[in-house]
């Protein structure tokens, strides 16, 4: 005996995927994943958003005395002896302030207020001896 044919399912076609429509100005994006980004407590941003530098964080060695050190004894190395980095010092006075680059970086960093001494503190502007200083 046959069995009596039976009716193959007719395959559904797939759902259509709905476009992604990309946030208006002003909205918050979609949110992805299980929380934020960011650190619990702290905001957005936070990261770049300046703070106080304590007095104990900066250093004894003056930001003017560092800035004209490199920019005409810095080809030699002489803000790094001053800054208490004595082997970059002498790499600097090796290389002529590594041909030139090593010597304009360094001039941009301490004008930038990024420069800091053997002991990882920023350096002290003129003036401040004790107020900290917003970054």
């Amino acid at each position: 005996m046959t069995q009596p044919l039976q009716p193959t399912p007719i395959a559904q076609p797939a759902p259509t995927p709905q476009p992604v429509v990309p946030p208006q100005y002003g909205q918050e994006p979609p949110q992805y994943g299980a929380g934020p980004a960011y650190a619990p407590g702290s905001a957005p941003g936070a990261a770049y958003a300046p703070r106080a530098v304590a007095p104990g964080e900066l250093s004894p060695k003056s930001w003017l005395a560092a800035l004209l050190l490199s920019i005409f004894l810095g080809e030699f190395g002489i803000d790094r002896f001053y800054l208490g980095k004595i082997g970059t010092g002498i790499l600097k006075l090796i290389t002529f302030g590594g041909f030139g680059i090593w010597w304009l970086i360094d001039v941009i960093l301490i004008i930038a207020g990024a420069m800091k001494d053997q002991d990882g503190r920023l350096l002290k502007y003129q003036g401040e001896p004790s107020a900290p200083r917003q970054y």
